[in-house]
């Protein structure tokens, strides 16, 4: 079969296979206006619940001064080169000490982007003796850093502890025959369910057996502990985390990424690292736009404050009426239906058009078949009248749907 021809007929599998209906309205589509919780869609304002601008810094006044003020003083090509050849710089390393510093750690290193980091980080970390246990619901930057690994892998049960020392156990058999390690991988706060990660209860199997954790803290930074440090901070075992990573796409709706750890392990990344050896390091108005959110994040935590009361408010009113949000722990809102994909894309459908409520809906083969889950992303820029109009609207929703109102009318919805 002529390569083009397969890729003609799949059109990439579960997602892919979608996109001559999907494309531009339920994937790809286009928010226009000012970032924040009130946007442009398809002409018509929405109110957005689906931008990771967790502490409403994307449009504050000072990051968008900063953020000028670097492109004006730099330009966007300086520094010029990968980091270990020509583009490093005292700004790049003054802001991973005070990384380093905030999530509890030795070092730190900058990363250009998060999803490659991630691959990245696991490349370098493991070789083929070595055995990696994960959790069943890692995202999708860890399985692909997955794949690169030519040693054994096991997954464990999604934040199941017990799962999860059998696994170690699977590994500690082969490890003992190899003469490799074992790296452990889960995440802080889970970015579909917001549940997160069994962290303390993961570290204290390091009493029965020998292993390390990488923890992806993406959707935690910035929003868990009480300084906001992550979630190793809310749950009180940052000295039991060894490798730390974490964007700047969340909490500090920027770009770009870090990993943190002690200095010799960091140091090991930072020659090791093919992602950010072969790559530009991260273009200095990106670095001085990162560190005045991150110096805003350190110094606001009215931010952090406001986040968790429109996340709380949002929450417990789903939960009054009637809604199934999972397990979540943290500001990731899902909210579960019962329903196929023609009442899901009806439904979506309905509350953007008739309701104007923007949120990101997720089907089969990201969650089971016969469920729907519309995830909402709470910030500090929502107001508690957002989250009002969303529970009025998702009352006549949820209505509709047990009346069966998206299947009757699911040709006239679409």
């Amino acid at each position: 079969m002529d390569l083009f021809d397969r890729i003609k007929q799949s059109m990439g599998g579960p997602l892919g296979q979608h996109q001559q209906w999907s494309h531009g309205y339920f994937s790809f589509p286009r928010l226009e206006g000012e970032l924040g919780p009130h946007m442009k869609f398809n002409g018509k304002e929405h109110l957005v619940w689906s931008l990771n601008n967790y502490l409403g810094l994307a449009n504050h006044p000072e990051v968008r001064k900063a953020d000028a003020q670097g492109a004006a003083d730099f330009g966007m090509a300086y520094p010029m080169g990968a980091r270990m050849m020509s583009g490093n710089s005292v700004n790049h390393e003054s802001f991973e000490h005070e990384l380093a510093q905030f999530v509890g750690k030795e070092d730190a290193f900058l990363l250009n982007y998060g999803y490659q980091g991630m691959v990245s980080i696991i490349d370098s970390l493991v070789s083929r003796n070595d055995v990696i246990v994960y959790d069943a619901e890692s995202h999708a930057c860890i399985i692909d850093g997955l794949r690169m690994h030519m040693g054994k892998r096991f997954v464990y049960q999604h934040n199941d502890v017990e799962s999860c020392e059998k696994q170690l156990e699977r590994a500690t058999k082969i490890v003992e025959q190899t003469g490799g390690g074992i790296l452990l991988i889960t995440e802080g706060v889970f970015g579909m369910s917001g549940v997160q990660g069994n962290l303390k209860d993961i570290i204290a199997l390091k009493n029965k057996y020998d292993f390390r954790i990488l923890v992806d803290d993406a959707h935690g930074f910035g929003t868990m502990g009480k300084t906001g440090a992550g979630t190793h901070e809310a749950q009180d075992c940052i000295d039991g985390v060894d490798v730390y990573f974490a964007t700047f796409a969340k909490s500090m709706a920027g770009i770009g990424a870090f990993v943190a750890g002690d200095k010799l392990i960091i140091d090991y990344l930072r020659y090791n690292m093919r992602s950010q050896t072969f790559a530009k390091a991260l273009p200095m108005p990106m670095v001085m736009g990162l560190k005045k959110r991150f110096e805003l994040l350190k110094s606001n935590p009215e931010l952090r404050e406001k986040l968790w009361l429109i996340s709380s408010t949002l929450q417990k009113g789903l939960k009054e009426r009637g809604f199934d949000i999972g397990k979540t722990n943290s500001m990731v809102t899902p909210v579960f239906l019962k329903g196929d994909l023609y009442e899901a894309t009806a439904l979506t459908r309905d509350l953007r058009e008739n309701y104007g409520i923007f949120c990101s809906i997720v089907i089969y083969p990201v969650i089971p078949k016969g469920l729907i889950m519309l995830r909402l992303i709470p910030t500090a820029a929502h107001s508690l009248e957002d989250v009002q109009r969303t529970l009025d609207a998702y009352s006549e929703m949820g209505q509709k749907l047990k009346a069966g109102y998206y299947k009757e009318n699911k040709e006239a919805l679409a």
